[in-house]
């Protein structure tokens, strides 16, 4: 505020150039011009009037801006907000109130419209604290609780897991129970995942399952061989978690909260076959993802129809061909021995380590090269 003054004193009094009177006072040469216009803009004159203190000044020339009232300040539409920013890519928060003043003139400020939505998104559920745009991202894992299915010849009780899927912006959930966890239920509960959504996400993200990620690391994870076929073949990534200094995935799981609900509704029912009890878990799944949410509008059906099915990619033509790899070196007989079995190769692999690709019992072999690998043709079996 003195700064207002001397600016003035020292361009009427002094007459001094505002080049000077920026250097002098240490302001900006456009800050001396605009203090004069504001000064004729108010209808003021040098000398100023006497009782007109520094305060009285500055109220002069920088008059508050009018408050507009509750009816002319519109409050954004924040769950609006929500859905633009999960459902567009390249949706931010600056273009969303830029459209909101170009249709609320006098409505809050930037700071204050994201503050408006923050405080809005803080009272949501914790689980969306992350942003998740549509068709980009389906979180993978099994639950930790499993399900008991008894024998109805024995009475033997034997534990089915579960696997779950979550489409990240509509957390539309898919679950299944398998006998295992091994690569061949890994994989095909994957594509069932992939038929029940009706299409694929750019990224799959698993909980370094052993099934799915051969070697866990927080630098290099390296995936299993058939993961990554999969992968190829339905044009998605496979994107690890970072493995923290105790071996666990940072993160954790998407689906294994989503999936506690179903696992609670069967705890008092008993199942003598997978079958039996994927239908009811498959019946549970579709009431789950038609059940309102509670602080949001609509249902992960309502969210998948509308933000994540439109977004994803098409499924293949044909369906994935399910083949394990192993690796083997070849003997002085150019044989390898996989599976108690014996197959020939070209004898120019003779001490050549080679990996074998197996599709209901035929082998293909490539050699482990340090320059290109070479394709061989299919072996036949001895």
């Amino acid at each position: 505020m003195r700064h207002t003054r001397e600016v003035l004193r020292l361009y009427f009094e002094s007459h001094l150039a505002p080049r000077q009177i920026a250097t002098i006072c240490k302001v900006a040469k456009s800050t001396v011009q605009r203090y004069l216009e504001r000064l004729k803009a108010a209808g003021l004159s040098w000398p100023l009037p006497a009782d007109l203190d520094d305060v009285a000044l500055e109220r002069h020339l920088f008059p508050p801006p009018p408050v507009a009232s509750p009816e002319q300040r519109c409050l954004p539409d924040c769950a609006a907000i929500h859905r633009e920013l999960k459902s567009r890519k390249n949706v931010t928060l600056q273009l969303l109130w830029e459209e909101y003043k170009q249709a609320n003139p006098l409505g809050y400020a930037y700071s204050w419209y994201c503050e408006l939505y923050r405080e809005w998104q803080r009272r949501l559920d914790v689980v969306l604290r992350h942003e998740h745009r549509a068709g980009e991202k389906t979180f993978v894992d099994y639950a930790g609780q499993t399900v008991p299915v008894i024998d109805a010849k024995t009475g033997e009780v034997r534990q089915a897991q579960v696997f779950v899927a979550v489409l990240g912006a509509s957390n539309y959930t898919y679950a299944e129970a398998t006998w295992t966890q091994n690569l061949w239920d890994w994989i095909h509960s994957h594509v069932r995942a992939f038929e029940f959504f009706g299409g694929t996400c750019q990224l799959v993200i698993p909980d370094n399952l052993k099934s799915g990620v051969k070697k866990p690391c927080y630098y290099e994870p390296e995936l299993n061989r058939t993961y990554g076929d999969l992968a190829i073949h339905y044009g998605v990534g496979i994107l690890l978690r970072a493995i923290s200094s105790t071996g666990q995935g940072q993160g954790g799981g998407r689906g294994t909260d989503r999936s506690a609900l179903v696992l609670a509704t069967l705890r008092k029912r008993q199942f003598f076959s997978v079958a039996e009890l994927n239908e009811a878990i498959l019946e549970l799944v579709h009431k789950l993802n038609e059940r309102p949410f509670r602080k949001l509008a609509g249902s992960r059906a309502e969210l998948y129809q509308n933000i994540d099915r439109p977004a994803l990619q098409p499924l293949p033509l044909h369906p994935f061909v399910y083949a394990e790899w192993k690796k083997a070196r070849v003997n002085l007989d150019y044989h390898i021995e996989l599976g108690g079995h014996y197959y020939s190769t070209p004898y120019q692999l003779v001490g050549k380590e080679v990996e074998a690709r197996s599709t209901q019992g035929r082998w293909r072999f490539s050699i482990k090269a340090s320059v290109l690998p070479v394709m061989c043709a299919a072996a036949r079996r001895m």
